[in-house]
């Protein structure tokens, strides 16, 4: 038996050529202007395509089946998707609207968890076309871990479609097309949530892929590795309406009006969450200094790389909330972006690069907060904090190293 012996091996055959060609084109990217050309960045722009495409499959064939729906998890230490969170989990299910699901698991400790039910991907119209699939789909129902009936033990079950049924409960409509769940984590301590899901009458094996199925998922896969290498960070910087992208180091004060109809603040309300980012340049004797009012929200940041990537979150300080943060008598809280371990407790690491993104979050609220920058140079950085900024030992960063690595395995269960 050999290529040619059967109908469809040239469909298949050339499925995969064309999949290859996306995955070439692909790393073009990496080359593009807004990753600076040095070694690191260079490495990380192949490391970010290498860690997507190790996921394009699992999205594209493994879990696309919504007869059989799988548990997807996008982002670990190991594989980053633009704009993720270091301190939350990703996961997805595909799903449909004519079917009714389960979901069943324990809530944890975790300080945010919800569950999206979303639907259609608008498409592309002049000025504006959507972020890279499976993103960029419009939230059509919402549930938080707070609003969930549970056990006393942490146990809960959310059915999804069909007819209400239970006290949790999120409907379908014919547009419905997948689940996107968020784990959002303060403190070390937090234990996430464990939990699967199965459609209501899964009787039969799922039936295995015929060569029809793998060549759409040959073109999905092609599609996705290719558009995310495009998209970020070009598309929050051309459609973020949270985010300048004339301006460094500085948050942006107003928003743009792209009027988008999936990203904007009535869907962030429906998402639980407001967000900006800012992009950072630094010289090697600089530092950038970070500081708001101390607030009651629960927020977030999270240092990414040219890909809108985040960084190292498992070995270094990259990402910062309130619990593993400290206060400045004066009520202010001060996050300092250094190149080098400046020795203050809320050291924001660089990883090595000249350029870079950071993303604030608040959770639970729509509402974002006014957080202002100031660069300086190293060696006036003591002089310019207030004279009681906690300072920590090396031996104390290690520690605060290893419960890190320690406590973001256990968020993982690896």
């Amino acid at each position: 038996m050999a290529f040619g012996d059967h109908s469809e091996d040239e469909s298949l055959r050339s499925a995969w050529k064309q999949f290859c060609r996306n995955l070439e084109e692909a790393g073009d990217q990496v080359f593009k202007q807004h990753n600076p050309a040095n070694g690191l960045q260079r490495a990380d722009g192949f490391r970010f395509l290498t860690q997507n495409l190790s996921q394009a499959f699992d999205l594209a064939l493994e879990t696309r089946n919504t007869q059989f729906p799988v548990i997807h998890s996008f982002c670990s230490p190991f594989r980053k998707l633009g704009g993720d969170n270091a301190d939350y989990t990703y996961q997805q299910a595909w799903i449909d609207g004519h079917s009714q699901y389960r979901i069943s698991g324990n809530v944890g400790t975790v300080r945010f968890f919800n569950i999206a039910v979303q639907g259609v991907r608008p498409g592309p119209r002049p000025g504006f076309r959507p972020l890279h699939d499976p993103f960029g789909d419009t939230p059509q129902a919402n549930m938080f871990g707070h609003d969930m009936v549970t056990g006393w033990d942490g146990s809960f079950e959310v059915y999804i479609g069909g007819e209400k049924r239970g006290d949790n409960w999120l409907p379908t409509t014919p547009e419905t097309r997948k689940l996107f769940i968020r784990q959002g984590f303060d403190d070390w301590s937090e234990r996430p949530v464990t939990m699967r899901i199965e459609r209501l009458g899964m009787t039969s094996p799922r039936p295995m892929p015929d060569p029809a199925e793998m060549i759409a998922a040959m073109d999905w896969a092609g599609t996705f590795v290719s558009q995310l290498m495009i998209d970020w960070p070009d598309w929050p910087y051309e459609n973020g309406e949270d985010f300048d992208p004339d301006g460094d180091n500085s948050f942006t004060t107003k928003r743009r009006p792209f009027n988008d109809p999936v990203y904007n603040p009535e869907m962030d309300k429906v998402r639980g969450r407001a967000i900006t980012s800012m992009r950072w340049r630094l010289a090697p004797d600089e530092a950038l200094i970070l500081e708001w009012d101390k607030n009651d929200k629960f927020w977030m940041l999270t240092n990414l790389g040219t890909f809108m990537n985040s960084m190292d979150y498992l070995y270094r300080p990259v990402s910062y909330s309130p619990a593993r943060t400290k206060v400045d008598s004066d009520g202010k809280i001060r996050i300092i972006v250094t190149h080098g371990d400046p020795g203050f407790h809320n050291w924001m690491d660089t990883q090595g690069f000249e350029v870079g993104h950071i993303c604030a979050r608040n959770n639970f609220t729509s509402e974002g907060t006014d957080i202002r920058t100031q660069v300086v140079k190293l060696a006036e950085l003591a002089s310019v904090l207030p004279a009681d900024s906690l300072r920590v030992t090396p031996e104390e960063r290690s520690a605060m190293m290893l419960q890190r690595f320690h406590s973001i395995l256990r968020r993982l269960g690896i």
